[in-house]
């Protein structure tokens, strides 16, 4: 049975209706629509971890305090102004310092919870699992061919092996299409662009697991520019992904995290130092440093 009411309220007339059929307690409020679950965070996998480093050229400091995680399937960016050490710390991701005389690595640095400095560690090894891209591009002067077969050949790939790397590293390199009938051609005739994905091919034979940069970008037209921020963003499904860079904007549009580094002046010696380390979405709306302001908004830099 259902009745029917009208009441004056301080709104105006207001229509009630009573359903005696269903009978409801004084507190008695209809059901809500339940909360949509929160999808929890990706686990990340960390693929280094630097704690305390510190970087020397010949006994005077050049970068320190470095302390950061970077994870797997990430692309991480390293800004700053000239001269705070964001390549120093790049190149002790592979331990490039190794080859520079008078060059010293403190602190640690450890790959996949490994010290990847430890006496037992092969340096070739490492650098066959943590591949490096320059700021200009350095191709052999050889053929296509052989520049993406180098690194399995001296390996001791198999032929047919070589073969199906040199297409796989082309074809992820955004390059195979371009280059395929021309093989046999001298790299030293290809653009700026497909030269340097052309070294990102060769990085990318040796089958390694993270991929380091160095201003890749910085020597190359906005066009070819596009072509490498959009492989990059397509190859960290498969790699971790390191890069060194001066363009604030290129960091904005390709990085997941963004760690910034500033030189100070102590004791009369310059000194790079990591300030802050974060979401790049984060550090670039809303910086807990200032300094880290002052950079992005183009008051020093």
């Amino acid at each position: 049975m259902t009745d029917t009411a009208t009441a004056t309220t301080r709104f105006g007339p207001m229509t009630t209706t009573r359903d005696d059929s269903v009978a409801r307690g004084p507190e008695e409020t209809p059901p809500r629509e339940p909360a949509p679950e929160e999808q929890p965070e990706r686990a990340r996998e960390i693929v280094f971890e630097l704690a305390g480093v510190e970087v020397r050229y010949e006994g005077a400091t050049a970068v320190e305090g470095v302390n950061l995680e970077i994870a797997a399937n990430e692309i991480t960016a390293f800004i700053g102004p000239s001269g705070c050490g964001k390549t120093t710390v790049l190149r002790s991701l592979n331990r490039m310092h190794d080859i520079t005389p008078g060059a010293e690595v403190l602190g640690k640095v450890t790959y996949h919870g490994e010290d990847l400095y430890a006496a037992k560690v092969d340096p070739a090894e490492v650098r066959r699992r943590i591949g490096m891209v320059f700021q200009k591009p350095n191709p052999f002067p050889k053929s296509v061919y052989d520049n993406v077969a180098y690194g399995p050949r001296i390996n001791g790939a198999r032929r047919s092996e070589v073969e199906e790397r040199v297409e796989k590293a082309l074809t992820q390199a955004a390059l195979w299409d371009e280059v395929h009938g021309k093989l046999r051609r001298s790299a030293l005739a290809l653009s700026g662009g497909q030269q340097q994905r052309l070294c990102i091919a060769r990085c990318l034979a040796v089958q390694p697991d993270v991929i380091l940069m160095d201003e890749p970008c910085s020597a190359l037209d906005p066009i070819a520019t596009a072509r490498i921020e959009d492989l990059m963003e397509e190859l960290k499904s498969e790699y971790t992904i390191v890069i060194v860079t001066h363009n604030m904007q290129q960091a904005a549009r390709v990085s997941d995290r963004t760690a910034f580094f500033t030189a100070e002046v102590d004791d009369g010696h310059r000194r790079g130092r990591l300030i802050e380390y974060d979401v790049t979405e984060t550090l670039f709306t809303s910086p807990s440093d200032p300094r880290t302001e002052g950079y992005i908004t183009g008051r020093f830099g």
